[in-house]
C-alpha cells in the first residue's frame, strides 16, 4: 500500500465521514466500523433501507451532498470512484486538510485485521461466488466477517460482522481498486475486457490481475481458473501456493459427471487431484454456476474447511438478489431478474434460462454505461440473440456522460441485422405496456442489466 495513504488505527476509533454512504459496499464498510466503535457520518442522495439500517446503528446520515456535512472533528473522509473532484464534500475535506481514503483503501486496511482473509476477483461472478463461499463459512461455524456486492438472504444483507479471524470480500478490478488488498487467499474467476472507460485493453487488465496476484503473501494461496487463456502469465514466479480450478481434469479442483435437473440446476462430482470428494447438488441454474461452485469449494477447502460444509451450503444456496432471481409469476409468465451487463454474463444467463424449459425467452435489456455499450456493441447483439424476443431500454449512464454518440437504437439495429425480433422503448411505462400485450403463458420474462431495469418486472407484479 502507498506509504502516504492515511492509516487508521482500528484500536483507536475515530470519526469517519462517507461520501455516498448508501452504496452497497460503502454501507457495508460503515457497518463494520460502527460495530468496532467508530463514529460514522455520511451522505447520500436519498433515503434507502441501507441508510436507514445505518441510522439505527448510530450513524448520522445527511441527504444531499454539501460542504456543511463535513463537521468539525471529522478525522478522515471516505469516497468512491464515482465521486468527482468537484464534489462539495470532497472539496471541503481537501480545503480543511482532512485526510481522504478511497473505499478500496479503507477496505484494504480493514482486511489487515484478519489473519484468514479471502478476496474474490474476476470480471464476472464475484458476487455469486463470494455468496457461495460466505454460506460455506457460515455452515462451517467460522463466524466470518463478510462484505459482498449483493443482498444475501443468509446474512440478511450485504454485510456480516463476525468475531473471528475470517474475512471474505469481493475484489473489483475497476480503477485498480483491488490492488489495495493483500489477502491470504485470493480467487481469480476470469479475466476479460470490461471497464474500458478505465483500461486501455485486455493486456492492461491482465497486468492488473498479475499485480493483484503478487499481493498474496508467501504463506498464502492463489486459486485461479485454469481455463483462463495462458493463466501462467498471471501466476509465474509467485511465492505463494498456486491452485487451479475449472471444468476439466487438468485442474487441481474440477467438476466431473455434470448433469442438470429439469430446472437447469447442476449436479456434479467435485474432484480434487483426480479423487472424487462427493456429489454437489445445486439450487441455482446454469453451467456458469457449476463453475462458480467449484471455485467456492476450492477456496473453502484451501482454507481447511470441511467438504461436507461446502456440500450442505451449496445444496441450500438459492442465489443472491438480482442473480437469476425469480421475482414471481404473472398469468403463467415466469418473471426473473438478473444483473448481467457484460456479453459473457448475458450469454451465460440466457443459456441458463434455456434450461428452464419455458416456451420462449423474452429478454428486457438495459445497457450499462455508454463506453461499455460502444466497446461491445456486436458482442452484446450476439449474446442477446439467444433470446426469442428482445426489448431494449435506454442506456443506464451510471457515472458517464454520453460524449460518444451511442444509443440503445444502435444495438437494436445490430440485433435486427441478425434477424432478431427486437424493440426499443424510451420509458419503462412503454416497455411494461408492450410486455403485457406481447408475453403469453409459458414465457420466461427476464429483466437484465446493472441499472434499475429490475423495476419493470416488479411493476408488472404489482410490487
Amino acid at each position: 500500500m502507498c506509504k502516504n495513504v492515511y492509516k487508521i488505527n482500528f484500536k483507536q476509533p475515530i470519526h469517519l465521514h462517507f461520501i455516498g454512504i448508501g452504496g452497497i459496499s460503502m454501507s457495508g464498510l460503515a457497518e463494520i466500523l460502527l460495530q468496532e466503535g467508530f463514529h460514522i457520518s455520511g451522505s447520500d442522495s436519498r433515503k434507502s433501507p441501507l441508510t436507514e439500517k445505518l441510522t439505527s446503528l448510530g450513524a448520522v446520515i445527511y441527504y444531499g451532498q454539501r460542504a456543511s456535512n463535513i463537521q468539525e472533528g471529522t478525522a478522515a473522509v471516505v469516497y468512491t470512484a464515482a465521486i468527482h473532484p468537484d464534489n462539495p464534500e470532497l472539496k471541503a475535506a481537501m480545503e480543511q486538510r482532512i485526510p481522504t481514503l478511497t473505499r478500496a483503501q479503507l477496505l484494504g486496511q480493514i482486511m489487515e485485521n484478519y489473519r484468514q482473509s479471502a478476496a474474490v476477483s474476476g470480471t464476472h461472478g464475484k458476487t455469486t461466488t463470494s455468496s457461495m463461499a460466505a454460506d460455506i463459512l457460515l455452515e462451517s461455524c467460522c463466524d466470518p466477517t463478510v462484505s459482498i456486492g449483493g443482498i444475501l438472504k443468509s446474512i440478511d444483507g450485504n454485510i456480516r460482522v463476525g468475531k473471528s479471524d475470517f474475512f471474505l470480500t469481493e475484489a473489483c478490478e475497476y480503477t485498480n481498486s483491488f490492488l489495495n488488498f493483500y489477502p491470504k487467499y485470493a480467487l481469480i474467476l476470469n479475466i476479460e475486457e470490461d471497464h474500458m472507460d478505465f483500461f486501455k485493453n485486455l493486456a492492461q487488465i491482465r497486468r492488473s490481475f498479475r499485480q493483484f496476484a503478487q499481493n498474496v503473501p508467501a504463506d498464502g494461496t492463489l486459486i485461479i481458473n485454469g481455463e483462463i487463456e495462458n493463466y501462467q502469465e498471471i501466476t509465474e514466479d509467485l511465492a505463494c501456493k498456486i491452485v487451479t480450478y475449472g471444468l476439466t481434469p487438468s485442474n487441481s479442483y474440477y467438476a466431473d459427471n455434470i448433469t442438470f435437473n429439469t430446472e437447469g440446476c447442476g449436479v456434479f462430482s467435485l474432484m480434487s487431484d483426480g479423487v472424487s470428494l462427493g456429489s454437489i447438488h445445486m439450487r441455482v441454474p446454469g453451467m456458469h454456476n457449476v463453475s462458480n461452485a467449484v471455485a467456492a469449494c476450492a477456496l473453502a477447502l484451501e482454507m481447511k474447511l470441511p467438504f461436507e460444509s461446502a456440500r450442505t451450503a451449496l445444496a441450500h444456496f438459492g442465489g443472491t438478489a438480482r442473480r437469476f432471481e425469480h421475482k414471481g409469476d404473472l398469468g403463467g409468465i415466469a418473471i426473473v431478474d438478473d444483473y448481467a451487463h457484460h456479453p459473457t454474463e448475458i450469454a451465460a444467463t440466457l443459456k441458463a434460462a434455456e434450461s428452464c424449459g419455458r416456451n420462449r425467452i423474452v429478454c428486457v435489456f438495459q445497457p450499462h454505461t455508454y463506453t461499455r455499450t460502444k466497446a461491445f456493441l456486436s458482442e452484446f447483439a450476439q449474446a442477446l440473440s439467444a433470446a426469442d424476443l428482445i426489448v431494449l431500454a435506454d442506456i443506464y449512464a451510471a457515472r458517464e456522460q454520453n460524449t460518444i454518440g451511442i444509443s440503445s437504437q444502435d444495438l437494436q439495429k445490430e440485433l435486427q441485422n441478425l434477424g432478431k425480433e427486437c424493440y426499443y422503448f424510451p420509458s419503462f411505462d412503454e416497455i411494461e405496456n408492450f410486455l403485457l400485450k406481447k408475453c403469453i403463458n409459458g414465457d420466461l420474462l427476464i429483466t437484465m442489466g446493472a441499472g434499475d431495469i429490475v423495476q419493470v418486472g416488479e411493476h408488472l407484479l404489482g410490487n
